[in-house]
């Protein structure tokens, strides 16, 4: 995109990245893949450390990672012993360990910090062009499949007892969440993807409750704070990343607020039965 001046490209690619992120991020809530979703942030800075000492590209490195590890956790949650928790936290102490070990034997200086928090700045026509491709693939899915997907999430049990195998939503969930954290780490990182990806969506769920709202409003929320960490930046002179993810936290405890507030002023009965109707 060579009309596109280096900050104009990075705006387009934090405003599809806020979008991608708030739309899988509905799915990381409802499933409850929050801790997944942080170690696999950290999982995927070992092939992005490996791309780059190999002079290849960074986004495939971070891929063939994401995947490589989530067999592992897979495995390890098969374990009955174990389970899905311990499983993350494994992929999530060995994927960064793998990464400052392949790091400190680099033959040549690594920009590790942008692995970790992000360059926006210098993001290229690539960088959101895969973004974009994601994005309109994780709308097909929802769009496609979204009952399927809420359905799993909220009775894993039910819906194998409907007939229906629940490890096809699930490899549709992990593709998705694998595929958003490498699409976003040129915007915030390894370490502070999960900040975009959850808070959108968790700040959704608590002003709305249906998923289909939300599916509305954590895209909104996600562009809101990669827009305006991304503005912050540039004019505090801070660094985008923490910037955006700072942002999103903050949308977050708003959104607690609003909740809260709203909460308060409706009778006992009536939170009673929204809550049983949360999925």
């Amino acid at each position: 995109m060579p009309q596109l001046d280096f900050f104009a490209l990075a705006m387009l690619e934090v405003v599809l990245a806020g979008a991608l992120a708030g739309i899988v991020g509905v799915l990381v809530v409802l499933r409850e893949r929050a801790f997944f979703t942080m170690s696999l942030t950290h999982a995927t800075f070992p092939g992005a450390v490996a791309a780059a000492m190999l002079g290849g590209s960074v986004p495939i490195g971070a891929a063939v990672a994401a995947v490589a590890l989530i067999a592992v956790a897979v495995g390890i949650g098969r374990i009955r012993s174990q389970g899905p928790a311990v499983a993350s936290g494994v992929m999530l102490t060995a994927g960064f360990a793998l990464g400052a070990l392949l790091q400190s034997l680099a033959p040549l200086a690594i920009d590790v910090e942008s692995f970790l928090v992000g360059q926006v700045l210098a993001v290229t026509g690539a960088d959101v062009g895969l973004t974009a491709v994601l994005l309109v693939a994780a709308a097909a899915v929802w769009a496609l499949a979204g009952r399927h997907l809420v359905f799993s999430s909220a009775d894993e049990a039910g819906y194998r007892r409907a007939g229906m195998r629940p490890w096809i939503p699930e490899t549709v969930s992990l593709a998705l969440i694998a595929g958003t954290v490498v699409a976003i780490m040129p915007v915030v990182g390894a370490i502070l993807g999960v900040a975009l990806i959850v808070a959108p969506a968790a700040a959704a769920r608590l002003v709305v409750r249906d998923w289909r709202w939300m599916l509305v409003l954590a895209p909104a929320i996600g562009i809101t704070a990669g827009v305006v960490g991304l503005l912050a930046s540039r004019w505090l002179d801070l660094a985008a990343g923490g910037a955006i993810a700072l942002v999103a936290a903050l949308l977050y405890g708003a959104a607690w607020l609003v909740g809260s507030a709203r909460d308060r002023a409706r009778p006992a009965e009536v939170r009673a039965t929204i809550e049983a109707r949360t999925p």
